[in-house]
């Protein structure tokens, strides 16, 4: 069930977490009052809020150091994105509101509402190097400081973390392989690149205190008065519980304990940091020593940042065309089927041709010094012709393209003047395709395996494996076993039986014993 009002319909549910942090007043709802373009914003939203709330109760829960840590980094990602997200609204907000307020004549000016493509931005083999004294690093002295390190990308409205690393002294940089690939960014994109950081040899078993708590308590109160405190503590925190008819014991409920991570470093990347190779960037550096989080940063980030625009891979225009090629018969002209993407205009035989791969009969250079330009075949005609003209070694070389009708020649030429706009806004991008990787599938948290000697681990394993082999084989008949008890007691008679004083062997009147019963012996 939705809110209603009279100008538009607010998409914020009844009961829903979003609705929670607007009575909180921590969002206004008036941003939320509006036509369905920001509903998925909105969806995504609840759905980090949501995300943040069982972030906060699993922490709660956390027994493991590890689980911690994990469940602190959710948390800090959520908080994040849920940031980003409520500013992408309120930037979409602001334009709403700019475009419907009225304009005197004075102010109407000759405007270009010509906007660039979009396009993805990769950054990957991420280092950020540590220095590190030499007393700790080459001596190997002073008390190991051990942090729990990630990192926060956001570019507009998308968020990616990276995969939690422990850094101490025997590390010489934190590492970070898998590349983050961003695939609606503009080419005024801004990408923020976090460090955050948390100490590792905190306590963090904080999931059993409450239960630990309460038998204490129990046991020192009494039977009845623990009874019902250790009921309001296992009913959960600000739980009302009963207490014998009077009036309800109300717990106050516990901030989250457990661990934090703090802004380590970050720098802000644009587009004239992009570069089809490894280069290093600056990192502001946020903390001192004295903090538990600190580590030694050398103060500088290298890693590989990359960009494609859609211009650059997407097909940007397409249809039929005839082509005179420069020095050719003036009467000679190939109809062929053209493709403008990136810096060529490919033609082809047939249409069927792009599909299937083939290569183009020839092509034409589109790049930043081409010029073109439109001129009418004849007066009295609806065609016309449109000129590219590129240098090659000092000469001019000038293809000539003919269309069917003028609004063919209107939306070549306007697909060419977008495609020149977006190759002046991307710049360096649109020299060549830059090569973006993908990135791999994340691998699952390693299992701390428990505390315990080798001779344990050993002896658990063989439990197991031989618990596994038992329910393999299927349970032998009682015969089988006698047989194999007989066999074995035979091995160590005979390979073991001493002789005695009298000069007997011992164990032959067990072999009597064994023939006077019919008691199998193999």
């Amino acid at each position: 069930m939705f809110c209603r009002n009279q100008t538009a319909r607010a998409t914020v549910a009844r009961g829903s977490a979003l609705e929670m942090e607007i009575r909180r007043g921590k969002f206004r709802k008036s941003l939320f009052t509006d036509t369905s373009q920001d509903s998925d914003i909105q969806k995504k939203i609840d759905h980090e809020i949501r995300m943040r709330d069982g972030a906060c109760k699993l922490l709660a829960a956390c027994s493991q150091r590890d689980q911690a840590l994990e469940a602190a980094k959710s948390l800090q990602t959520c908080s994040t994105r849920i940031m980003a997200y409520m500013s992408e609204l309120q930037r979409m907000k602001e334009a709403q509101v700019m475009q419907n307020i009225p304009r005197r004549s004075s102010d109407v000016g000759p405007m270009d509402d010509r906007l660039p493509c979009k396009g993805k931005v990769a950054i990957s083999d991420l280092r950020i190097p540590l220095m590190w004294k030499d007393t700790e690093y080459f001596k190997n002295k002073g008390e190991l400081h051990r942090c729990a390190v990630f990192c926060l990308l956001h570019l507009g409205g998308e968020i990616f973390d990276t995969d939690m690393v422990i850094v101490d002294r025997t590390l010489t940089d934190i590492c970070f392989d898998n590349p983050i690939i961003f695939s609606d960014a503009g080419p005024g994109f801004q990408l923020h690149v976090e460090l955050y950081s948390c100490c590792f040899e905190e306590d963090y078993s904080t999931g059993s205190t409450p239960r630990k708590l309460a038998s204490k308590l129990s046991s020192s109160l009494g039977r009845s008065a623990g009874k019902k405190l250790r009921a309001a503590m296992e009913t959960g925190p600000g739980s009302p519980v009963s207490n014998g008819g009077a009036s309800p014991l109300l717990l106050p409920v516990p901030s989250v304990q457990g661990p934090k991570y703090h802004l380590l470093a970050h720098t802000t990347l644009s587009l004239s940091h992009v570069q089809d190779s490894f280069r290093t960037h600056d990192l502001t550096i946020s903390g001192n020593e004295e903090c538990s989080y600190w580590l030694p940063l050398y103060g500088s980030m290298c890693c590989r940042l990359a960009a494609q625009p859609n211009c650059m891979t997407q097909r940007m225009m397409s249809g039929w065309l005839k082509v005179r090629q420069c020095g050719g018969d003036p009467q000679s002209w190939s109809k062929v089927f053209a493709v403008l993407q990136g810096t060529s205009l490919f033609c082809y035989h047939r249409q069927e041709d792009v599909e299937t791969n083939i290569e183009p009969v020839f092509t034409i250079g589109i790049n930043k010094e081409t010029r073109i330009r439109a001129s009418e075949k004849d007066p009295h005609s609806k065609a016309q012709n449109i000129c590219i003209s590129n240098q090659y070694g000092g000469e001019e070389v000038t293809h000539t393209l003919t269309t069917e009708s003028r609004e063919d020649t209107h939306r070549w030429m306007e697909a060419f003047w977008q495609h020149f706009y977006d190759m002046s806004q991307w710049r360096q991008c649109c020299d060549d395709v830059m090569k973006i990787e993908l990135p791999s599938p994340r691998k699952p948290a390693p299992i701390t395996p428990k505390q315990g000697s080798l001779y344990h681990e050993m002896g658990m394993s063989g439990i197991k494996d031989k618990a596994r082999k038992k329910r393999l084989l299927p349970h032998p008949p009682a015969r089988v076993f006698c047989c194999r008890i007989t066999l074995c007691l035979l091995r160590f008679v005979l390979c073991f039986r001493p002789i005695t004083a009298t000069g007997e062997v011992a164990g032959v009147g067990l072999l009597k014993f064994f023939r006077k019963h019919d008691v199998p012996e193999g």
